[in-house]
């Protein structure tokens, strides 16, 4: 074929499309609608229903008992530096106190891997939960039969942690997929989980320990942990197929996110309120007692301190959903930050004066947590898999406070100054031990006050970028007319 003809082909202008070419296009749109609207009406309701609702149970279910543990561990820690088996061995008083925030230091940390892991291969969710129970019930069993302080560091913080992080993981990855306009709320009832677990456990476990030693105690609720997880784990399933998760070909990882200086923000944040709102949790029972209450009251302190977190939870999850949740953070954080200065610290020397602390603490310090989802989902927005990367990256963040703030707070409680040494003599929860307690106190606020500095730069950062925007644009309309 000459050059002519080409320039003449190249030039035709395209046949208009036949009746029969529309007709069959029109046909393949509406099929693909139809066959999408079938595949959207065959799923389960948002936000509602009892697919949504028996999902949150079962996920509140797995929260009460893998983080109930840890977070009640002040109740066998005040046991065991009591009972010269475990007290006198080397170390002990070190060692010890690691166990609680090792086995949640893991389940934080386990973040990096586990949830990037999930959210590309959602179908390892289901076994995963079921491998997960598994080993945190041997985790805690196995530990019943030694008395040495390194295997029970290694059983109970370690093997336990892994454990609950593989049970855990999977079922806070699915809360995306069934609750949108709720979140918030959704969030604040799973995380009261923890919450309610810390409620039960330090009430149950003196009493178990009274009738049947640490170690028999240990045994019973590792049992009892077990079977109640499985009764849960039926529940928690996901509403979309997997192929809407994550597709069967890898995706280009959104890298977006990094560029937002809110998430920095809130990272930094979220490790400020680590450090400090676990020290409370493991020294609560232990700073009860040095003022000559037994381990049974004492440990009532911890118990109201979770179960007003309960409430408190719920609550600020309820409001994230209708409130800026930065400016719920600064509330949190402020009131945090007081509440450890002024009433743990001066108003804490008698056990009417704890338990108000206990009360006000619970029910506000551990309200962060449930902004979370309200903090992600801007970032996120419909991108499920990089919401749950998100969501691991903040447990990260929030374990390096916890890992770290127990051998720091036990360093603080090592290097009081001795009360003939002081300057005042008023009685407060500073003088309480001998002042062994105060130096604990002004870190744990200060790293509360610093955490609310930083919400408080980001937020007015953002109200003032938003008001210099809208007088960019009021100034460009005025330009137009």
């Amino acid at each position: 074929m000459d050059s002519s003809h080409d320039i003449e082909l190249a030039t035709r202008t395209p046949l208009p499309p036949s009746s029969s070419t529309v007709a069959v296009s029109l046909s393949d749109a509406s099929d693909v609608s139809e066959t999408s609207l079938r595949n959207e009406s065959s799923l389960a309701p948002v936000d509602g229903g009892f697919g949504a609702w028996s999902y949150l149970a079962g996920t509140f279910v797995v929260e009460t008992i893998v983080w109930g543990f840890p977070d009640a561990y002040g109740s066998f820690l005040s046991e065991y530096l009591l009972d010269p088996t475990y007290a006198s061995q080397p170390s002990a008083a070190t060692a010890l106190p690691l166990i609680g925030p090792l086995s949640s230091g893991m389940m934080y940390f386990s973040g990096f891997i586990i949830y990037p892991l999930i959210a590309r291969y959602p179908f390892t969710r289901r076994w995963m939960m079921w491998i997960g129970v598994v080993i945190s019930f041997l985790g805690l069993f196995t530990a019943t039969y030694t008395t040495k302080v390194y295997k029970m560091v290694i059983l109970q913080g370690c093997v336990y942690g892994l454990g609950g992080s593989l049970l855990y993981a999977p079922t806070i990855s699915y809360m995306s997929e069934w609750f949108v306009n709720r979140r918030g709320l959704a969030n604040g009832i799973i995380f009261a989980g923890t919450a309610a677990g810390g409620l039960i456990v330090p009430l149950v476990v003196p009493r178990l320990i009274a009738a049947y030693g640490p170690a028999k105690a240990l045994r019973i609720i590792s049992i009892v942990f077990t079977a109640v997880t499985i009764l849960g784990l039926p529940f928690i399933k996901g509403r979309l197929p997997e192929s809407r998760v994550s597709g069967p070909r890898a995706r280009p990882t959104d890298r977006s996110w990094m560029y937002d200086k809110t998430i920095w923000f809130l990272l930094a944040a979220n490790t400020f309120h680590g450090f400090g709102y676990f020290v409370p949790l493991v020294w609560l029972p232990t700073f009860a007692t040095s003022l000559g209450l037994s381990s049974n009251t004492a440990s009532l302190t911890l118990a109201l301190l979770n179960g007003s977190s309960v409430v408190g939870r719920i609550g600020f999850g309820f409001l994230s959903d209708r409130i800026d949740p930065w400016l719920l953070a600064m509330v949190i954080l402020t009131s945090a930050s007081l509440s450890i200065f002024i009433l743990w610290g001066v108003f804490s020397s008698s056990f009417a004066g704890l338990l108000v602390f206990s009360i006000v603490y619970g029910s506000i310090a551990g309200g962060w947590t449930c902004l979370w989802t309200s903090f992600i989902k801007p970032i996120a927005k419909d991108n499920l898999t990089l919401s749950t990367s998100l969501f691991g990256y903040l447990l990260v963040s929030r374990g390096l406070g916890n890992v770290l703030s127990t051998p720091i707070s036990t360093l603080l409680s090592n290097s009081h100054v001795s009360k003939s040494s002081r300057v005042y003599h008023l009685k407060t929860g500073f003088d309480v031990a001998g002042g062994k307690f105060e130096t604990m106190i002004v870190y744990v606020g200060a790293c509360f006050a610093c955490a609310a500095l930083v919400v408080g730069m980001n937020w007015t950062m953002t109200r003032l970028k938003g008001r210099l925007g809208q007088q960019a644009d009021a100034i460009r309309s005025s330009n137009v007319f």
